[in-house]
Formats: structure tokens, C-alpha cells, sequence
């Protein structure tokens, strides 16, 4: 399958550092999905993007590195939020309302990456 890598990329990236990169964001995909059972592997998803996105500067995966630690963040933000108004009954309608957005989120970019596009906006 070809990449499409984005104007601009770096030219030095070989085919062999380009898949890793893929590779690496279909990984923090799974983490982020198994997120769902265990909330440690996004914690340990959201640490993998912030190491690796400095290499991606420039390729398609870029935007998928940033995708994933929005949805990271802006996950735990509406989980927390969901958590201080649990008493008042509307914190199960934010948590379910951000389970579903965290779902689209990993969809979407899961299949972005496998078209070999980049997923915007970020």
C-alpha cells in the first residue's frame, strides 16, 4: 500500500521508517481502544505519542499523533467532569456521551490510517 506523505515531509524518512511510524500510531490505536477495559493502556498510548510525534513531523502520521493525544486529553477531561457531577445524574450522560465520542475518535482515525490519510481536523 502506497503512504501519501503530506508537502513538505521530511525526505530523509525511508519506506522502513515510515511503516514503523504507521505502526507505532496502529499500536497507540489498540491501546486506546483496550482503554475501554483497562484506562491504563491510554495513559501508556498518550506517553508512546508524545515520545514518537517529534518523528512523524511532516508525514501523514503527524496528524494522527495529535489526533490521539486530543482524544486522550479531551477524554480524561469529560471522564473527570462526568466524575464530579455523578451525583447529580447528569455525570452517567457525560460519561456515556464521551464513550461514544471516544469510540468515533478511534474509528475514524483507525480507518484514516488505513486509507493512508492523515485525519483532520486534529
Amino acid at each position: 500500500m502506497n503512504d501519501i506523505i503530506s508537502p513538505g515531509a521530511a525526505a530523509d524518512k525511508t519506506a522502513e521508517e515510515l511503516a514503523g511510524l504507521k505502526n507505532i500510531v496502529m499500536v497507540v490505536y489498540a491501546l486506546q481502544a483496550l482503554s475501554f477495559l483497562w484506562g491504563v493502556t491510554a495513559i501508556i498510548g498518550v506517553i508512546v505519542d508524545y515520545v514518537k510525534r517529534d518523528d512523524a513531523v511532516g508525514t501523514i502520521y503527524e496528524s494522527h499523533f495529535n489526533w490521539q493525544i486530543r482524544s486522550f486529553w479531551w477524554g480524561l477531561l469529560w471522564g473527570i467532569v462526568g466524575l464530579l457531577t455523578f451525583w447529580f445524574v447528569i455525570g452517567f450522560f457525560v460519561w456515556f456521551a464521551a464513550w461514544v465520542w471516544m469510540i468515533y475518535r478511534v474509528v475514524k482515525g483507525w480507518l484514516k490510517l488505513n486509507e493512508g490519510k492523515p485525519v483532520m481536523p486534529a
